[in-house]
């Protein structure tokens, strides 16, 4: 059984035959490769009250610019009661865009906008290659601002502090850390040169639902999956190591709200609070795998032993804050990978 609040805001969209556009251009790009895009026609934004009425906010074959709706992932939209945020390509150009609408139907507006006279001279040789603007998908084009995601564990290293917040010393002791620093000073180089305002938020210990347990994933996700498959997990060292968790939902709210943010900004995304991984095996443990026992290994040379950031500046400038608790967001996490392993 599922609770909802209403209104409930969906996508509904439609897809063209004959498979996907193809941006084969964009692998010019420093730190890009080609790329492939759903085509995409018309798509309705709608909402659902507890009556069960639908009612039509945007719908791109009437009105609106002919914008043709993205879901490209939940969620596809955001809602916060009174207005709902939705993203869209305009046939004009074939950009990205974000907006945002009232409940009600009024007030849509455009967020970010298309910069047309771009100078493409900026991407050096590979300018030439590039006949219009067209040729690259804009939401990867410096329309006005670049919202960076950082680190905010890795990039301070070892803290002086508890919790660090945006003017600790940055010494990162990882190649992780390092790469998130280095393009931390690009976006600099970028703004003092190009003019382009960047938002750097640097995430604590991102968890949550959908998360890949393989590869460079996080402990939790790793975790649930071993769990699952009726494993025992290896707690490197004594466990106490501690880090900063934020639930994936709240980092979504925070990448919303820095698209208001003005001029250039760093941010810590973060709750304030260490959590050891002694107790997230046993939080996860009790919902997954009660009888597993609690195995430890060696300790992994050179992990940091202490991180926990603050997040009063973003706090304080654009209202965020972490909502969902760590106990709830593990339990979320939790339910999430046991459902997709019974499907």
């Amino acid at each position: 059984n599922y609770s909802f609040n209403y209104p409930i805001v969906f996508v509904s969209r439609n897809h063209l035959s004959g498979g996907n556009i193809f941006f084969q251009n964009a692998g010019l790009l420093p730190g890009m490769g080609p790329f492939s895009r759903f085509k995409i026609t018309g798509g309705r934004l709608l909402t659902l009250d507890e009556s069960g009425n639908l009612n039509v906010l945007v719908d791109s074959t009437k009105n609106f610019n002919g914008i043709k709706l993205i879901d490209v992932q939940q969620p596809c939209v955001n809602w916060d009661g009174n207005r709902v945020l939705f993203s869209g390509i305009e046939n004009r150009d074939s950009s990205w865009r974000i907006y945002e609408i009232k409940k009600d139907g009024t007030g849509f507006r455009k967020i970010t906008q298309t910069n047309r006279l771009i100078n493409l001279s900026q991407f050096g040789n590979a300018a030439y290659r590039f006949v219009k603007y067209d040729d690259i998908d804009p939401v990867y084009l410096p329309d006005g601002k670049i919202i960076f995601s950082s680190t905010g564990g890795a990039i301070y290293g070892e803290q002086d502090f508890f919790p660090a917040d945006e003017e600790h010393p940055l010494r990162p002791l990882s190649p992780y850390g390092i790469t998130k620093l280095c393009t931390e000073k690009y976006l600099f180089y970028y703004k003092q040169t190009y003019g382009i305002d960047n938002v750097v938020l640097r995430y604590a210990n991102v968890y949550g639902p959908r998360q890949n347990p393989h590869g460079e994933a996080g402990v939790v996700a790793i975790f649930c999956d071993k769990l699952l498959k009726g494993e025992e997990p290896v707690i490197n060292g004594d466990g106490k190591q501690t880090r900063d968790y934020v639930f994936v939902a709240d980092i979504v709210k925070a990448n919303v709200l820095a698209l208001h943010a003005l001029g250039s900004n760093t941010f810590n995304i973060g709750t304030s609070i260490e959590t050891d991984v002694n107790k997230l095996f046993h939080v996860l443990r009790d919902e997954l795998f009660p009888s597993c026992p609690e195995r430890h290994g060696p300790g992994k040379a050179g992990e940091q032993q202490r991180s926990v950031i603050t997040a009063r500046k973003i706090n304080s400038v654009l209202g965020w804050q972490p909502s969902v608790s760590l106990d709830q967001g593990l339990r979320l996490t939790a339910k999430y990978f046991k459902q997709k392993a019974s499907s």
